[in-house]
């Protein structure tokens, strides 16, 4: 057994919205045991065999991304893609991504892992649509299970090239029946269904205007006679809806119920587009959203109707979206930018800090099916991030757990996923920070002789 004392606070992001000064938490063979005061769990520390002190810390959950495309670690920053929309920065960044080989989507992978462990997160999903020279899910697979996160991979496709009306070059779509047969292939060796899983996976068309209406449509039944959540992208900004109006003759929420693509196992991302009428359609079929508000306003897509989903009860979680359109990877960040956006619309008194980190937590988990994660509470996996709020960036903060939204840290201290370390004093545990660097350039100098 493991004791973690002594933090400033231990915010459980339980239903209660329970806070405990000077908290402790214990936990054995990767589950929660214990939540209290320090002086409550004193005595477990005679059985601990780690008795971890976290003074000047805030403790909360570890953050749960609900969206991410871990590939494009690599592609950060690229002129040409830099001041464009969403579909001109497609259009500018396909043909590089083209050329990736497994060694680069590994690579790329462990560096966006690394990144999203060292800022607290836990548990990821990743949206993996390009399948170039022998590329598979298995590499990002793989990549995860040395870094140590929970992940939730992602099999994504494209199938309709720019010669038939999609677009996504001819080069990097697939055969629909192949797409299909590898999607069985990958949920068959690797989903795990159970309570605590470290991997699963999820079927994940990559948008309507990427994929047929039949890859759609059979994706969902397959998905559904696996008994696999469903992942897209939807309504992520004037362009998405305009060409599902001119190519489906609907909106994207429509095209959505009309293809089985809403209920409690489907979640999307972005919907900055959304209007009331596809808000009351997630609400009422418990369709999540994976809610990326750097991205969207990186490419300019809009301010989602977050405040407005909330209030409806449409299951939220956060997501960073890919490293090429965020530029970056840190949960709390996403936090901070969707309780200021909503601030920016609504007024300052319509989002709290509070709000934020239970999207970043509790709501990432609900979206991804994940009763088991996402708050710090006997039964629950002991998935747990410490925040030092006691150095420069957090020093001063108030109200300790607002700050970690209003001032957030530059990333964790400790972070233990099942109970065991990820990142202990701000350094990466499971693999080396400078071979995961060192991949990354070798990967990052042969793509860029391709620019």
């Amino acid at each position: 057994m493991k004791l973690l004392h002594h933090a400033d606070v231990l915010a459980c992001i339980d239903d209660a919205g329970t806070e405990i000064a000077d908290g402790a938490v214990a936990w054995r063979d990767g589950v929660i045991v214990a939540v209290g005061s320090s002086a409550q769990l004193a005595p477990l520390a005679q059985e601990a065999d780690e008795v971890i002190d976290a003074r000047g810390c805030v403790v909360t959950p570890g953050l749960v991304n609900t969206h991410h495309h871990l590939y494009q670690s690599l592609t950060r920053a690229v002129p040409g893609a830099i001041d464009a929309s969403l579909f001109g920065w497609l259009k500018r960044l396909y043909p590089i991504w083209a050329r990736y080989t497994p060694e680069d989507v590994f690579a790329a992978t462990q560096l966006g892992l690394a990144e999203l462990a060292l800022s607290g997160c836990t548990t990821t999903s990743d949206h993996h649509y390009l399948f170039p020279a022998g590329v598979t899910l298995d590499d990002s697979i793989h990549a995860a299970r040395e870094v140590g996160l929970r992940f939730h991979a992602t099999r994504g496709a494209m199938s309709v090239g720019e010669s038939q009306g999609g677009l996504p070059p001819d080069s990097v779509v697939e055969d629909e029946a192949a797409i299909l047969a590898d999607t069985i292939r990958v949920i068959d060796r690797f989903h795990d269904a159970a309570e605590g899983a470290m991997l699963r996976v999820a079927v994940a068309p990559c948008s309507p205007f990427s994929v047929s209406t039949d890859l759609m449509r059979e994706s969902a039944l397959l998905a559904r006679d696996k008994g696999v959540m469903m992942h897209t992208h939807l309504a992520e900004d004037a362009d998405d809806v305009a060409f599902s109006l001119e190519r489906f003759g609907c909106r994207p929420g429509e095209y959505a119920e009309q293809l089985g693509w809403v209920g409690p196992d489907v979640w999307h991302a972005h919907c900055v587009q959304l209007d009331a009428a596809e808000i009351a359609l997630f609400a009422r079929t418990g369709t999540g959203l994976a809610h990326c508000p750097c991205s969207n306003c990186r490419l300019g897509s809009g301010i989602a109707p977050l405040r407005a989903m909330l209030d409806a009860k449409v299951p939220v979680g956060l997501g960073v979206d890919g490293s090429a359109s965020n530029d970056s990877g840190h949960l709390l960040a996403e936090a901070r930018q969707a309780m200021l956006l909503q601030r920016v619309v609504h007024g300052a008194d319509r989002f709290d800090p509070r709000t934020a980190l239970r999207l970043a937590t509790r709501g990432g988990a609900q979206v991804l099916g994940r009763p088991d994660v996402g708050a710090l509470e006997p039964g629950k996996r002991a998935d747990i991030a410490v925040w030092n709020v006691a150095d420069v960036p957090s020093s001063g903060a108030w109200d300790k757990v607002a700050g970690l939204v209003l001032s957030p840290p530059r990333q964790a201290r400790d972070v233990f996923v099942e109970g065991r370390a990820v990142v202990r004093g701000g350094e990466l545990v499971q693999v080396r920070r400078d071979a995961v660097l060192r991949a990354a350039d070798r990967s990052l100098a042969r793509l860029m002789t391709f620019a």
